[in-house]
């Protein structure tokens, strides 16, 4: 049995990947079309491993997702390439249009052909199971409940609102042509791998480098934070026993302020990496708010714990630890993702 993994060289993606084939011994076919944000070097650990077989590619390549379900007939898929960045959607929401959208859509006809002519137990085996974001459910006031799965969607970004846009297209292949389909909605990630335009590894870089740490507005922006390896075992609870067509919120039980988060990150650096120049609290730099930015979010997770009895292994205090750690012990990571070497390198690797 096999999987086809999508964006599985991203952060997420590759996480997940990682851990899988920690855990089990079932191939991962990695389908990526190496953006920016994709790198090779998250999986670097497997290099020579069987198991993990990477195909550098986009999932709006309708030819080449059909080769792939063809040749290694997976059992299920796993759809986590996305543009995900909410400043990048702002300035160029086209790319979120074409990959989160049109590419969903090309994945899911792809998926509906391949699954309809399987065999009658293959065919009721198969999932397609679409990570999805909880920033497709709007923002929530601070006396407001947090989202669950039934909450209406009222996405504020363009990200958002592709994202959204491919929940329902997965929502409507489901009860349309009968795809056995699964979501799972999750709030913010934060751990290894992260790319650093994302504020817990962007704090973490720039504070090492003697940068100003930038903060939106007055930094008061609630989100629930959720340590990625958590949002891998929540998404391998799903597959093995979610019910088809339902959706599952994925989240950490972790409401921050970003400006908590920015001063959590200056404390664990000071010490662990302790500045010359004095506490690194003193590079926060309140910037003007970004467009449209949503107050809060948080995650109701009651129903995946319930249903399938999951919940996060890691406190906020423990992931955020592990993962300013991880940062401190991979610079060369780090280095490679700001200069743009690990492009280059891919272009040698692959052609370009």
């Amino acid at each position: 049995m096999t999987l086809l993994v999508t964006g599985g060289a991203g952060f997420i993606g590759s996480n997940f990947v990682l851990d899988w084939l920690r855990q089990s011994d079932e191939p991962i076919v990695n389908l990526d079309a190496l953006t920016y944000a994709g790198n090779l070097e998250n999986l670097k650990s497997l290099d020579g491993d069987a198991r993990h077989h990477f195909v550098k590619g986009d999932i709006g390549d309708r030819a080449l997702v059909d080769q792939l379900l063809a040749t290694h007939r997976p059992r299920a898929i796993v759809h986590f390439a996305a543009e995900s960045h909410v400043d990048r959607s702002i300035h160029g929401p086209g790319a979120f249009m074409k990959t989160n959208v049109d590419g969903t859509f090309t994945l899911l006809e792809a998926a509906r052909a391949y699954w309809g002519a399987l065999d009658a137990d293959a065919k009721a085996a198969f999932r397609f199971h679409h990570v999805s974001t909880d920033e497709v459910y709007g923002s929530l006031k601070p006396e407001d409940p947090p989202f669950a799965e039934t909450h209406p969607y009222e996405p504020n970004s363009p990200y958002s609102a592709s994202k959204a846009a491919s929940d329902h297209l997965v929502r409507a292949w489901h009860h349309t042509y009968g795809l056995p389909v699964l979501t799972t909605n999750c709030s913010n990630n934060y751990g290894p791998y992260h790319f650093p335009e994302k504020l817990i590894p962007l704090m973490i870089v720039n504070a090492l480098a003697g940068k100003p740490l930038p903060v939106y507005g007055d930094g008061q922006q609630i989100r629930d934070w959720l340590y990625v390896t958590d949002h891998c075992s929540g998404i391998r609870a799903v597959l093995a026993g979610g019910r088809v067509g339902e959706t599952y919120n994925i989240g950490g039980w972790n409401e921050k302020a970003n400006i908590d988060i920015v001063n959590t990150v200056c404390a664990l650096l000071d010490e662990l990496r302790p500045s010359a120049d004095g506490p690194y609290a003193r590079l926060i730099t309140y910037v003007k708010d970004r467009p449209g930015h949503d107050r809060r979010y948080a995650i109701d997770a009651r129903k995946i714990e319930r249903e399938l009895g999951w919940r996060p292994a890691e406190t906020f205090e423990t992931g955020i630890r592990k993962t300013v750690q991880w940062y401190l012990d991979h610079p060369e990571w780090v280095a490679r993702v700001q200069s743009g070497a690990y492009r280059d390198w891919v272009s040698t690797q692959y052609g370009a």
